[in-house]
């Protein structure tokens, strides 16, 4: 294994041991939950959206694999601060990336994301990747509830 081959795997461990911003979201109904079917994989998440149309605060609850887990942690540290319109950008981006429709290199310039490049190889894997990106998506507010 590569130095940055080990290096991804490290990171992705670390999110997954300790995971950032994960929270108890019991409040949430269970029917609001994403879920990857071929795995199991569920998530909840919470999206605070201030009055200058930029993301406070991403949190999430749920289940999931190392994979899952590590991308939900890191998509929340890497979200926060962005406009609603940026983080659908680069939530689309990192999706699109993993899925072999835009170059996977664009993820090197997406700080520690750059540890998913070799799922992209994995189509399987690929949606534990996107569970957590695919939910934050559905959870910002469209442009038409935009301020």
């Amino acid at each position: 294994m590569s130095p940055f081959e080990e290096l991804y795997q490290e990171i992705v461990m670390d999110h997954y041991r300790r995971p950032r911003n994960k929270a108890s979201l019991d409040h949430i109904p269970r029917e609001m939950a994403h879920e990857n079917p071929t795995c199991g994989d569920s998530i909840k998440l919470e999206v605070v959206v201030g009055t200058d149309d930029t993301v406070q605060s991403v949190r999430f609850d749920g289940k999931g694999c190392a994979i899952s887990t590590a991308s939900a942690s890191l998509m929340t540290e890497n979200v926060i601060g962005l406009t609603v319109a940026e983080a659908r950008t680069y939530a689309g981006s990192f999706i699109r990336a993993l899925r072999g429709e835009e170059p996977v290199e664009i993820l090197d310039g997406m700080g520690d994301l750059a540890a998913f490049k070799g799922i992209a190889s994995f189509p399987v894997r690929v949606k534990c990747a996107t569970l957590a990106w695919h939910a934050l998506l559905l959870s910002l507010p469209s442009a038409s509830e935009e301020g």
